[in-house]
């Protein structure tokens, strides 16, 4: 396999994963379950989710999407789109950073790296094996 076809391979599952990343933010997102999460729920039960949402109050206006998003929803979008489009940015912030991430660390000449069929290339051995007398004698 030529080092072409290996970049078109791993393109394509680039773009296979990603599709499917954002075919299910945007198409499942909506049927998620409307009873609160895990965290909210211990919350609730343990009843300390009026003072806790009072003391996160401050600390989640400075992060820096608290403009953006609310909860699991784009703020300001219609409620019927608000929870996919919140899905399908999140899925594209989250691949954006990724594959920088995988640009910054990933360092040096591309063709310095090791190519698919030099880590699966098995060598023929071409020492013969013979018996040993402690293979013979059990």
């Amino acid at each position: 396999m030529s080092s072409s076809e290996i970049k078109l391979r791993g393109r394509s599952l680039i773009l296979v994963g990603l599709g499917s990343s954002l075919l299910i933010a945007g198409f499942l997102s909506p049927l998620a379950s409307k009873n609160p999460d895990g965290l909210d729920r211990v919350a609730q039960d343990q009843k300390f989710e009026e003072k806790a949402a009072k003391d996160n109050q401050v600390a989640a206006k400075q992060l820096p999407f608290a403009t953006i998003f609310e909860e699991y929803s784009f703020r300001g979008a219609p409620e019927a789109i608000a929870t996919p489009l919140a899905g399908l940015l999140g899925t594209m912030a989250t691949f954006g950073l990724a594959w920088g991430l995988g640009k910054i660390l990933v360092k040096g000449n591309p063709s310095q790296n090791l190519d698919l069929n030099e880590i699966t290339k098995i060598e023929p051995s071409n020492s013969s094996h013979s018996p040993s007398q402690d293979d013979q004698n059990p």
